[in-house]
């Protein structure tokens, strides 16, 4: 049975772990740690499997251009899965799990960068249809967006900045 929760200290180094292994490479460990270090790691879950850790997800704040109403947008980056525990749904439960704690904390909306074939499922769209666009020249069906509050993205557009800890890696 999977259990999904907020990291803890002891999880770091299985965090790092997890991410490299998912992403042969260290850049997005590199970018957790960087985003842990400067306050700006929203939200860290992991996924418990039989006791180990198997899969991680981490959110942090973006800044739309143009945000008059102050519309509170976060970025989904990086979500992994330990490779020998891949396509048995921990991806799926630490998603859902993370946009119901982003609801609960008050956030709007999520953007993310990736797999256009995955992340529908959860209600993602093309962030181009809320004319948003993203800080990285990137193909328009990977870059997509999800409304927590009910016509949220309605009342911002633009470029989406990511933290500067994302340029750093």
């Amino acid at each position: 049975m999977s259990i999904i929760r907020p990291e803890m200290s002891s999880d770091l180094a299985l965090i790092r772990h997890i991410n490299q292994a998912a992403f042969g490479g260290a850049a997005e460990a590199d970018l957790i740690e960087r985003l842990r270090a400067s306050a700006k790691l929203t939200l860290s879950l992991v996924a418990e499997l039989d006791g180990q850790l198997v899969g991680h997800i981490a959110f942090s704040p973006v800044v739309v251009e143009a945000n008059p109403a102050g519309v509170a947008v976060v970025g989904l980056a990086p979500l992994a899965v330990w490779p020998g525990h891949q396509r048995i749904g921990i991806g799926s439960l630490l998603v859902k799990t993370g946009l119901a704690e982003c609801r609960v904390v008050g956030y709007d909306a999520i953007v993310v960068l990736g797999h256009p074939d995955y992340y529908p499922r959860f209600g993602f769209v093309p962030a181009s249809r809320f004319d948003l666009r993203c800080e990285y020249d990137v193909p328009d069906e990977v870059y997509m967006a999800l409304e927590l509050r009910a016509g949220a993205l309605g009342e911002c557009n633009g470029l989406v900045h990511y933290q500067a800890e994302f340029n750093e890696v």
